[in-house]
């Protein structure tokens, strides 16, 4: 049954992704499974998306509820739950505004267009460049593809859009480097989740909302995958002591229901008056309704903290790993966004790992991923890690044989 439903798919969809040969049917918590019965413990929850785990009752139900009240009205009028959504963002975060849209990629590309408008409004309609970092990952569209500061997500799409200076990350004298007459903004992730989990240097966010400062320029974080408790707190700005002027979110949001945003300071929010921007489907009752289920309960229920905590075994546990193995090169991340990277390619590891129950995630072919849903559990964190081992070991047999 497996092989004729893959052999349907691959017939009649889009040839845009590497699909492993599972069909999964259902979850529940942290284990997804397959339609011939198989089980799989997620440490990729859907690329950091399901953080309260599959079918969390109370997401469901208030999915189920509100599917039975209003689903969508469009946003020429108002409704509670995006209403009631847009307070309790902006009650937790440094913002006065909040537009909702439906991907990170969206809401990367509302940060772009408010940039551009924030300064024509001011009569400085040429400072519409923004400057962004190598291994950066912003969206897929043209306006963030040309953002994004990895040449494999760019190419074959050339002529890119005009606008975007792009520097190595970690290097505030780079960016100080790159700006001119025309530059408006910055934007950089907090932690760089697509470009291999690679964390700030002390004090780098700092010296580029310093830089910002000096130079009257926007200083913009794109935390579609670090935002809504991937690091331990609700935003990964939190960790430092400073505040963007405009952040993205995405990802979590919505626990897997299609959903965006883009936050701002009032007097740059300013700039998006009727007409300026939309999204049809942005903050449907629906979507939202999940979304604020989502933020109610890391708020409300320490997920939060646990996040940290079990963040913080788990780390401990890949290093364990890392005085193992030689071809183990570093362990990084906050929270639950940690990585291993390796010295070779890491697809075949993944594989191994899910031939014995366990979805991983590779990026950067030599990085492994873990971003499960902030519920996992310390067992099965050590059930990992004992696959891990299990498979390294053959990894180096193999390793020692060939060489």
């Amino acid at each position: 049954m497996t092989n004729d439903l893959i052999e349907k798919a691959d017939k009649v969809m889009a040839a845009t992704y590497s699909r492993f040969p599972i069909v999964l049917t259902r979850g529940e918590g942290c284990t997804l499974y397959d339609e011939t019965g198989g089980t799989y413990t997620d440490f990729v929850a859907g690329i950091a998306v399901c953080s309260l785990g599959h079918a969390h009752p109370g997401v469901a139900e208030a999915i189920a509820d509100q599917a039975r009240r209003l689903v969508h009205v469009s946003n020429l009028y108002y409704t509670t739950p995006q209403i009631a959504l847009a307070e309790l963002l902006v009650e937790h975060s440094f913002a006065d505004r909040v537009f909702f849209c439906n991907s990170g990629a969206e809401a990367n590309e509302a940060a772009i267009k408010l940039a551009r408008k924030y300064f024509k409004d001011r009569g400085a309609p040429k400072r519409f460049r923004i400057i962004t970092m190598e291994g950066s990952f912003h969206g897929r569209t043209m306006a963030t593809l040309s953002a994004t500061g990895q040449p494999k997500i760019r190419k074959g799409f050339e002529p890119l859009l005009d606008g975007f200076d792009i520097v190595p990350f970690n290097d505030p004298d780079a960016v100080q480097d790159a700006i001119s007459a025309e530059t408006g903004g910055v934007m950089v992730e907090p932690i760089q989740g697509e470009g291999g989990v690679r964390c700030p240097a002390p004090g780098y966010l700092e010296a580029l909302r310093e830089l910002c400062d000096r130079e009257g320029l926007l200083l913009i974080f794109d935390e579609v995958q670090t935002g809504i408790g991937r690091t331990g707190k609700l935003f990964a700005y939190e960790h430092f002591a400073i505040t963007p002027d405009i952040m993205t979110l995405a990802k979590a949001l919505a626990n897997g229901l299609p959903m965006g945003a883009m936050l701002a300071k009032e007097q740059i929010a300013a700039s998006f008056t009727p007409g300026s921007h939309a999204c049809t489907f942005g903050g449907s009752p629906l979507v939202a309704v999940a979304a604020l289920k989502v933020v109610k309960v890391l708020l409300e229920e320490g997920v939060l903290r646990k996040c940290e905590r079990v963040g913080r075994y788990f780390k401990d546990r890949l290093l364990d790993l890392k005085s193992k193995y030689a071809f183990i090169q570093d362990v990084r991340g906050k929270g639950l966004i940690l990585c291993l990277d390796l010295d070779c390619d890491a697809v075949s590891i993944v594989k191994a790992c899910m031939e014995r129950g366990f979805l991983i995630n590779c990026t950067q072919e030599h990085i492994l991923r873990f971003i499960p849903p902030l519920i996992i559990q310390e067992g099965q964190i050590d059930s990992l890690i004992a696959c891990l081992d299990a498979v390294f070991q053959k990894h180096s047999m193999l390793h020692r044989i060939t060489k």
